[in-house]
């Protein structure tokens, strides 16, 4: 699992990084600066967290059980929390109102502060 922990990790991070390049370069013209910020914040998030899973699967003291959990936490939160920043930002330029659905943003927040909450817990009660 660690392995799979690593590589999504690492595609997370790529994704963060090519999105990034993406609204800097292409949404630059047609979002205004609100939303390129809003946009911005899904990136740092989603990045964070990348690192976040980089680092969770070189941890060799915290068990694998705990690992799954706080792996399968981060990555539905951050589809939950970065995906829906990301369409909120962009939410002019599709016939779609994203704002429909902008109830799934605090959501995925929730998941990424269990995630981080979860991984607290389990090194403070390690034996």
């Amino acid at each position: 699992m660690n392995k799979t922990i690593l590589i999504t990790g690492l595609i997370i991070g790529l994704l963060a990084v090519l999105l990034g390049a993406f609204g800097a370069h292409g949404l630059k013209r047609v979002i205004g600066p609100d939303e390129l910020n809003t946009f911005e914040t899904g990136i740092k998030y989603q990045m964070y967290h990348a690192l976040f899973l980089i680092l969770l699967s070189m941890l060799p003291d915290v068990a694998n059980g705990t690992k799954n959990i706080v792996f399968y936490l981060v990555v539905v939160g951050l589809i939950l929390f970065s995906g829906s920043i990301y369409f909120l930002a962009t939410n002019a330029l599709t016939s779609f109102d994203f704002k429909k659905i902008g109830f799934i943003t605090p959501i995925g927040g929730t998941l990424l502060i269990a995630a981080w909450g979860y991984l607290v817990f389990s090194v403070l009660t390690k034996k």
